[in-house]
């Protein structure tokens, strides 16, 4: 499979549409990974930590979010149809992999998605052992005009599939050449979005807007994963607001030279085995 992937399922969306999940994993697997991609992404991206899970005896599972499933233009009505999905694709763990232990991750927009189901809808799971948040998208780093975010919000209500200026981010997104050219692929075979919506944008931005009132609600265990030259995410920011949750659930990994995806960077094995360190004692 072009991912690596051991095998395609499908989680029924709240939608109806099938969507694709991405499954990396060992035959018995000690956890599981639930995981979230960024904005303009797809689930296939999470092939290196796919891989390197189901190596050290792991799962990790990745479905193709809503607006995103072979799409040039990523697209949604409303963003917390990412966390109606997110229950769905919850539940499906739990069905297809009885009694394992599930931790929730996400990267960028993964991240931000996460932060809003654990605070607004989550419900504690004894199975869910604990969240990962890398880079997660609080604050973007680079500046957008006022005009073009009022004009996002205008088209968002007038013609919310309009597709609105996007900068470039590819190119910060890893210092790792290979991975660059491989995501460059998945922006031609149309698998990985080029364009964004007005409705999506105006969504995005939104949803950050809730979280510096909230995110000191955030009650479970949780590991952040920091990229130190992230030109997407403003990391000091993210910083800053972590440090507003209970210091005793939060673990804390800055990695100073890494751009925005830590998964995808070149020393990734280092990040993936501090996870799993962080991960282990939470099953024994």
């Amino acid at each position: 499979m072009r991912f690596s992937e051991d095998r395609i399922e499908k989680l029924t969306c709240s939608d109806g549409i099938k969507r694709d999940i991405h499954v990396w994993e060992h035959k018995e697997p000690k956890a599981i990974f639930l995981t979230l991609h960024g904005l303009m992404d797809h689930g296939g991206n999470y092939m290196n930590p796919g891989i390197y899970m189901k190596a050290k005896g792991y799962a990790l599972v990745a479905h193709d979010q809503h607006g995103h499933d072979m799409k040039r233009l990523a697209h949604v009505p409303r963003f917390d149809v990412f966390l109606d999905d997110l229950e769905l694709m919850l539940a499906w763990v739990k069905e297809h992999y009885p009694g394992v232990p599930i931790f929730m991750m996400g990267n960028s927009m993964g991240g931000l998605i996460l932060t809003h189901f654990g605070i607004r809808v989550y419900k504690e799971d004894p199975l869910v052992k604990g969240f990962i948040l890398s880079a997660p998208g609080y604050k973007n780093s680079l500046k957008t005009s006022k005009f073009l975010i009022a004009m996002a919000r205008l088209l968002s209500k007038i013609a919310p599939e309009k597709a609105v200026p996007v900068e470039d981010l590819r190119p910060h997104v890893t210092r790792d050449e290979a991975e660059y050219k491989r995501m460059r692929e998945d922006e031609r075979d149309g698998i990985q979005a080029t364009k964004m919506s007005a409705r999506m944008g105006a969504e995005f931005l939104k949803a950050q807007d809730w979280v510096p009132e909230h995110i000191g609600e955030w009650k479970y265990p949780l590991l952040a994963i920091i990229p130190g030259d992230d030109k997407v995410i403003n990391s000091a920011v993210t910083r800053e607001l972590l440090s507003r949750i209970d210091e005793g659930l939060l673990t804390e990994l800055l990695y100073p030279e890494n751009y925005h995806e830590s998964f995808n960077e070149v020393n990734r094995e280092e990040v993936f085995a501090a996870i799993l360190k962080w991960c282990e004692p939470r099953i024994k």
